[in-house]
């Protein structure tokens, strides 16, 4: 009998030694230190072959596919993979039918994180994506990132502006919806930001249609100015109806920047 209450005791004592070191990881970041470590470590490994892979499906479709539809559509099923490989990450996603990849449109979206890239995916849109110089020159996303033919802004420039602005400019008249975040930089509290009019200016002066997306509980996987991962989110994410340029036609900018705003305002409230 002794010895059956001395073998609880030990296990007793051990789960609780156990408990008492998982909560002290956690309280400290060692453990989220660490696992963010081998997740980007994940990332490389499995980055390297899935680089070449997207080399190998830019040189096979570069002459027929001059929008890189196809290098596109495999870099969102690669994001997706990144994604789902953490259980702790949820995402929901509402008004998916409302994307016409058969429409030039510009998208724009509210900006939480450096995930809201690979949410998106999920969407399984056609677009060019707008990104700050910097994502081009990291190795593996950068790379993609030029083989897609992506949009660079260097941020801080009146020239890089206007550049960006130019090349959005050709991609929409070539056929190609193009995504831009109107905040420009990320939300540190998930609050919506001011917008720059430089997507609402596009959209008009292009005549294309806005489509506009709410997103929240990416800033749960990556805060602001924090390279660490959180391994537990849920995201949300939202598309609304799609703004058609008939119904902004005799709007200056500034009023339909105000107007766009105010509706993400309402829609993210709903979501959060």
């Amino acid at each position: 009998m002794s010895y059956v209450v001395s073998s609880i005791s030990k296990c007793n004592f051990f789960i609780l030694n156990k408990n008492l070191s998982l909560y002290f990881l956690e309280k400290t970041g060692i453990m989220q230190f660490f696992t963010s470590i081998l997740y980007y470590l994940f990332f490389i490994i499995t980055g390297i072959p899935l680089i070449l892979i997207s080399l190998l499906i830019w040189l096979v479709t570069i002459l027929f596919d001059r929008r890189l539809r196809a290098l596109h559509i495999f870099t969102q099923f690669w994001s997706i993979f990144l994604y789902s490989v953490v259980p702790g990450w949820k995402v929901r996603v509402e008004g998916k039918e409302k994307i016409d990849n058969n429409r030039v449109v510009v998208y724009i979206a509210n900006h939480q994180s450096e995930f809201d890239i690979v949410v998106m995916s999920f969407l399984l849109a056609c677009f060019k994506w707008v990104s700050k110089q910097e994502v081009f020159k990291a190795p593996i996303v950068g790379w993609n990132m030029k083989l897609n033919r992506y949009i660079s802004l260097r941020r801080g420039s009146k020239s890089g502006v206007v550049r960006m602005l130019r090349d959005c400019e050709t991609n929409l008249k070539n056929g190609n919806s193009v995504f831009l975040f109107p905040e420009g930089t990320r939300s540190l509290t998930g609050d919506l930001g001011r917008f720059s009019s430089g997507a609402f200016a596009l959209a008009q002066r292009l005549k294309c249609d806005i489509q506009p997306i709410v997103l929240n509980g990416t800033k749960d996987i990556m805060k602001k100015h924090d390279w660490k991962l959180h391994f537990k989110a849920d995201v949300r994410l939202k598309v609304l109806d799609r703004i058609s340029y008939e119904s902004f036609s005799d709007k200056t900018t500034k009023e339909l920047e105000q107007e766009v705003r105010a509706l993400m305002e309402q829609e993210l409230e709903k979501i959060r």
